[in-house]
This record gives structure tokens, sequence and C-alpha cells, in this order.
């Protein structure tokens, strides 16, 4: 009768071990969709912007039409982008089409002087330091679910139901090297 308890307690026990385990890494992995789910609300706002910025140029610039043109392309690359890879390498294209639209305005005293342009201008600004909190908050929370998902003994639970690794949001490789600064 005590073995029998004892089993029964044992039992109940592991059941519940498992259920917590379970619970935590469905959290967890909710924690990293929430956090992608962030980076790309921040980036379809950027997205947005990017038109309205083009028109703007267009007025001074319309003879620019490479430069705009590498815009264009580069924000309907990173609209299109799938996973955390292909979006962060899309939106480095983009960032460096942008840097270079940026620099066109210097030729254009006309252009720094408008409003909408310079309000266009910090919009953007303002939306890359969301951006980039928005990438550390997700690459935490990989971080904290592949973490749980790798150590003993919830990988076990994982194993046995699913939970996969989850992919960072990182930089393109060129991206991590020193900066150069040349002049």
């Amino acid at each position: 009768m005590i073995a029998l308890a004892a089993v029964g307690v044992l039992a109940l026990a592991l059941l519940l071990f498992l259920v917590t385990t379970y619970n935590g890494l469905v959290r967890r992995r909710g924690a990293v969709d929430n956090a992608w789910a962030q980076i790309d609300v921040q980036l379809e706002r950027r997205h947005d912007l990017i038109p309205n910025l083009v028109e703007t140029v267009k007025g001074y610039a319309a003879h620019e039409r490479t430069t705009l043109e590498a815009v264009v392309s580069a924000r309907r690359q990173a609209v299109a982008a799938q996973g955390p890879r292909d979006q962060a390498q899309a939106e480095d294209l983009l960032t460096g089409a942008l840097g270079n639209l940026f620099a066109l305005s210097e030729a254009y005293p006309g252009l720094q002087a408008n409003q909408n342009f310079a309000a266009l201008q910090e919009e953007l600004a303002a939306g890359e330091n969301r951006i980039a909190y928005s990438r550390q908050y997700h690459n935490d929370a990989v971080l904290a679910y592949n973490n749980a998902i790798q150590t003993v003994p919830a990988n076990i639970v994982a194993g046995l139901t699913g939970f996969v690794p989850r992919e960072y949001f990182q930089a393109p490789g060129d991206e991590r090297g020193p900066v150069r600064v040349r002049f």
C-alpha cells in the first residue's frame, strides 16, 4: 500500500514537472513570436515612410533616378523578406540605399530645408532606434527560449514535444567587423 502511494506521488510529481516545463517552453516560444512581431511592426512603419521620402526627394532631385530606384527596389525586397536571416539582409540593403539617399540630399540645399523631408528623416531616425531595441528584445527572447529547450531536463520535454531552436536577428557578416573611418 505504501509502495503504491509512493508510486502515485512520483507519477503525480513527474506529471506536474512535465506540465510545468511544457507550459514554460510555450511561454518562451510565445515571447519569441511576440518579439518578432514587434520587429515586424517597426519595419513596416519604416517601409511605410519610404515612399513619402522618395516622393519628397523626387521634386528636388528628379535626375538622381538611380538612387531613387535603388531605394524603391530595396524597400520592395525588405517588404518581401521572410524570416530573421532574410529580413536582416534585406534591411541592411535598405539601410545602405537610404544612406545614399540622405547623402544625396546634401547636394540639394532646398531639399535639406524642406520641412517634410526633415520630418521624414527625423521619423526614420527615431524608427531606427525602435528597430534596434526590437531586435535586441527579440534576440534576448530567442536566447532565453533556446537555452530553455537545450538545458537538462527541459530538453527532454522539448525534444518530445517538437520545440526547435529559433534564429537570431543578426547583422550580415560585413556589419559585424570594425568600423572603418576614411578621410
